[in-house]
């Protein structure tokens, strides 16, 4: 069964989770979500349902009514469809953000106390180095903006380091669906910001060039 690792949780007598407009009174979380195997996250609302819209024909499961539903309709920040076992997640843009929603989505796991080995996707766009544009990338290792493989995370005044590990025999089976467009297994970067953790060249104050970008990442 799928749980969370903090023992506060079972302490709370109504978890809310505010961001995708679900909880623990106003809704039947096991009902809805106990059958769940897959999560796939990323960053647009509009991509997101477009991913859940394709699953339900590669997964013979269109809607009586045809309607997929927005079951984080009560907010405005995420949406969040389902189709069979597979949720479909938007995160917005940079590590903060899809931290807000990734807390939530793993304690909507827990609350509906999913059986099976749940396993998570990222899949989203993103810029590339020594690679043709509309390449698919499965990340070997996934590395700050420090080109460090680790997550800095501010806690109580500390700075707790964790380090950024992904299932090396899952990304094989991804490897093995490529069928009839390039794929390549190497390392992805991430950020907090879009502009500045990227060392994008067009900032408010620009200060990167692509000479400093190259000495950096060579």
């Amino acid at each position: 069964m799928f749980k969370v690792k903090n023992p506060h949780i079972a302490e709370i007598p109504e978890d809310i989770l505010s961001h995708i407009g679900l909880g623990t009174k106003t809704h039947d979380l096991k009902a809805m979500f106990g059958d769940v195997k897959f999560v796939c996250m990323g960053g647009s609302t509009t991509r997101m349902e477009g991913f859940a819209k394709y699953l339900t024909t590669e997964l013979d499961m269109v809607p009586e009514d045809g309607q997929l539903r927005n079951l984080a309709q009560g907010t405005d920040r995420f949406v969040l469809y389902k189709v069979g076992p597979v949720l479909s997640v938007s995160h917005g843009v940079g590590i903060a953000s899809i931290s807000v929603v990734f807390n939530e989505i793993l304690k909507l796991l827990h609350h509906a106390e999913c059986t099976a080995d749940v396993e998570i996707f990222r899949i989203g766009t993103s810029g590339g180095i020594g690679v043709e544009a509309g390449t698919v990338v499965v990340t070997s290792k996934p590395v700050n903006d420090q080109l460090q493989e680790a997550y800095h995370l501010h806690r109580v005044g500390k700075i707790e380091t964790f380090p950024t590990v992904l299932d090396e025999g899952l990304a094989k089976e991804l490897m093995e669906c490529a069928s009839d467009f390039p794929v390549v297994y190497a390392k992805t970067m991430a950020s907090e910001e879009f502009y500045e953790g990227r060392h994008k060249e067009e900032l408010m104050e620009h200060f990167v060039t692509t000479a400093m970008k190259k000495r950096w990442f060579f």
